[in-house]
């Protein structure tokens, strides 16, 4: 290896979505107003679900907490992209980079564990109506949001740690408008060996214990509603469900589209999962649950009247 390639990088360069100056400023102004849209769309869930004592209940609880994380999670990248359009500049430091790797792990992953407590919740609701109250306790929910909290940090910490220990020599460009851990990866120069396993080992299973969590509550679900006598029932019990199951497939099926599939370079098909994965899901959540909820409508409609 040469003397030019021993150097090692102080920042990344974010290439973007697109090279061509009029498809930057049209990716600029979605960007921009759809960042817009998340931070208010989710800031009036909040809102909506601590103003009214109606709302107090574990699944708008949960509903409130995804949002507060949803306005975390789209800030991580859009902002910076945002500004580096402004200023006509590219870079971003190796500290910023890193960061973003960090709060990408933890919100991304906080995102899915908090669709699997929403899960359990629905479950516990359809499944064990009579219990719903004993089971599903304030204890319990502010115990659960805890716990994935912890664990979900301490996975981004991991992996973020394993990041900082390589080396990234005279490669910096990232063909992203963030800093994509698995794009990030393939520029270092070291051996990546002990992250790939960690990615393939730890990473794995922390985002099975969120599925597998979903993909049980949701199959007990389906079978209490197969055996409900009645139409009324069933529509009753779909509809409780139908807002998270919507999410859920907009979550799940971006992350399956980027990560999940064999790819030897960054495609066209990785950039549009990626874009729903981390600006359109945030800004769909509060659009989904409060078009299919009533009493989302009604707590906003109460806001909005008394202002």
């Amino acid at each position: 290896m040469d003397g030019d390639n021993q150097t090692t990088v102080t920042e990344f360069l974010l290439l973007g979505l697109s090279e061509e100056s009029e498809q930057e400023e049209l990716v600029f102004g979605m960007f921009l107003g759809m960042y817009m849209v998340t931070i208010s769309g989710n800031l009036l869930i909040i809102l909506a679900v601590s103003c009214d004592p109606h709302l107090h209940t574990p699944m708008y609880f949960f509903l409130a907490n995804l949002s507060s994380v949803d306005i975390c999670f789209s800030s991580v990248t859009i902002p910076k992209a945002l500004v580096n359009h402004m200023l006509g500049s590219k870079s971003i430091s190796y500290m910023e980079c890193m960061a973003q790797i960090y709060f990408l792990f933890a919100f991304g992953n906080m995102d899915s564990f908090l669709l699997s407590v929403m899960a359990y919740d629905r479950y516990v609701a359809i499944c064990h109506p009579l219990h719903y109250t004993l089971m599903m306790n304030p204890r319990l929910s502010v115990l659960l949001v805890v716990l994935s909290w912890v664990i979900t940090n301490l996975h981004a910490l991991l992996h973020t740690l394993l990041m900082v220990r390589l080396t990234f020599c005279s490669h910096n460009a990232v063909p992203h408008f963030y800093c994509d851990p698995y794009l990030v990866l393939k520029l270092s120069c070291s051996d990546t060996f002990i992250n790939d396993v960690t990615i393939f080992t730890e990473g794995g299973v922390t985002f099975l214990i969120a599925f597998v969590c979903i993909i049980v509550s949701y199959a007990s679900i389906y079978s209490k509603v197969l055996k409900m006598p009645s139409a009324q029932g069933i529509r009753k019990a779909m509809s409780t469900c139908g807002s998270h199951l919507t999410v859920v497939c907009l979550f799940y099926g971006a992350i399956l589209g980027v990560y999940m599939h064999p790819s030897s370079s960054y495609s066209l098909q990785d950039a549009v999962a990626s874009v729903i994965f981390t600006v359109v899901t945030p800004m769909a959540n509060p659009f989904i649950y409060s078009l299919r909820n009533h009493d989302i409508k009604g707590a906003l409609r109460k806001i909005i009247l008394r202002s």
